[in-house]
């Protein structure tokens, strides 16, 4: 397996958030909402998501900065985000790089149509779990931030052979624990994940579908 990388969490632990008033506001009805991806769930009230997901400039540019320093990223270097959402991250890659060749799918058309005019002709509607469009080995980086704990355990083994398939390199972030108040945490503010899991067991999963590359995990 790849390693263990940092370069979301710094930005994940600036935010506060009152988990356990998620957890006692009709939850059940936010995660219905929530998981249709629609414009609730990215710009609706936050019982339903992000309550507003805008497109701040820098905010993301530590990590774009870290990936295409980590990977060597250049002119010409190919780039596939899974799980794009509205792509700031990929809009970020470019206004650091911007010979990079990105593309990035995801289920939410409201997510793709609110990408920024640098992004949005490089994005598609496209499941995680589906085939990808792409030749083995052709990407030079596949990135998937904050998706995959959103699939089942047969939905996500397709999607990281998939990932593992298609990149040379790859590098796969999603929320975990390590403890049972991290547990608890999780499934307080959780709204569209299917897969808790503990980091330990992530691990033995990605070894286990044959997933080789690196990856990070979240803690709430």
């Amino acid at each position: 397996m790849g390693q263990l990388r940092h370069f979301v969490t710094p930005l994940h632990q600036a935010s506060q958030r009152d988990v356990l008033a998620r957890m006692l506001d009709d939850k059940v009805h936010c995660m219905a909402v929530a998981k249709q991806y629609g414009q609730d769930y990215w710009d609706g009230d936050r019982r339903f998501g992000y309550g507003g997901y805008t497109y701040t400039p820098g905010r993301w540019r530590p990590v774009a900065q870290a990936l295409i320093d980590t990977y060597r990223l250049g002119a010409g270097s190919k780039v596939l985000d899974v799980g794009c959402g509205k792509g700031y991250l990929l809009h970020e890659m470019l206004l650091l790089e911007p010979e990079l060749i990105v593309s990035g799918f995801d289920v939410s058309a409201w997510g793709i149509g609110c990408a920024t005019d640098l992004v949005k002709p490089h994005l598609q509607l496209h499941p995680a779990q589906a085939p990808y469009p792409y030749d083995d080995q052709s990407m030079d980086l596949v990135i998937s931030l904050g998706t995959l704990h959103n699939l089942r355990l047969p939905d996500l083994q397709r999607a990281l052979s998939e990932i593992e398939r298609v990149g040379r390199q790859a590098y796969v972030m999603l929320e975990s624990y390590r403890n049972d108040q991290e547990l608890f945490n999780l499934q307080c503010w959780a709204l569209t994940c299917e897969s808790f899991l503990d980091a330990d067991t992530w691990a033995w999963l990605y070894q286990h579908f044959g997933y080789t590359k690196d990856y990070e995990f979240i803690y709430f």
